[in-house]
């Protein structure tokens, strides 16, 4: 009986080493930064397609976007608001981004929203998207071939229960980025924003402002999905 339950603890000893080792191996296969460690973003992460530095190419469980994804950021999905989608026309999500500066955890959101539009009314949409962020629509555009791009930019912040926009650099540096991507070729948009709990340094916030742009650029509609 003794010798029994050696051979069976040897073998379930054995089996464990085994699925350990396999484990390992898949895990070791993931790009070493935390958008991998997390198993949920990883689903829309391809593993073998690092896009630019420090991007990997994010592929919408709609089938009707890809756009590059911050490696050092990961998807949030406890809460039901976190991630949401309706077969292939609707889809929204936030990724969360802990960063460290000054000895201090400030906490970076980025927060898409995939859904369709009549092109007709595109004008309506982003004056009314823009006023209702930062009081005010006076987003700046960008044509790639495939995209029409709004964005805007402003330091927002609350004064007890009342918001405060400011909109002039020169008196404070930005902490919230949004911005409106249209196709060019069907009625998909795209509803992308940045926020940022901290503060940043002046001469931080060209650099975020490009790293804002690079990802609204690098946003694809699937031509062979578009909804006409």
């Amino acid at each position: 009986m003794k010798k029994s339950t050696k051979i069976i603890s040897a073998v379930i000893a054995g089996a464990a080493i085994l699925i350990g080792g396999i484990w390992m191996i898949n895990e070791s296969r993931y790009p070493n930064v935390p958008a991998f460690d997390d198993h949920f973003t990883r689903e829309f992460l391809d593993k073998d397609q690092k896009v630019d530095d420090g991007f990997y190419e994010f592929k919408s469980k709609t089938g009707q976007y890809t756009m590059w994804f911050p490696g050092e950021y990961q998807l949030l999905h406890k809460d039901r608001e976190d991630y949401a989608i309706n077969n292939d026309s609707y889809e929204n999500w936030w990724a969360v981004y802990n960063e460290e500066v000054e000895d201090e955890i400030q906490k970076n959101y980025i927060k898409t929203e995939f859904s369709t539009s009549n092109p007709t009314d595109e004008s309506i949409h982003v004056e009314a998207l823009f006023k209702r962020r930062f009081g005010l629509s006076n987003p700046k555009q960008i044509d790639t071939s495939k995209t029409r791009i709004y964005y805007q930019s402003a330091y927002i912040y609350f004064k007890g229960t009342e918001k405060q926009v400011i909109s002039d650099r020169k008196k404070h540096i930005p902490n919230t980025y949004l911005a409106y991507v249209a196709d060019k070729s069907s009625n998909k948009i795209l509803q992308i924003s940045f926020d940022n709990s901290g503060k940043y340094k002046s001469d931080d916030e060209e650099k975020k402002k490009a790293w804002f742009v690079k990802i609204l650029k690098s946003i694809r509609f699937n031509e062979e999905n578009n909804n006409e």
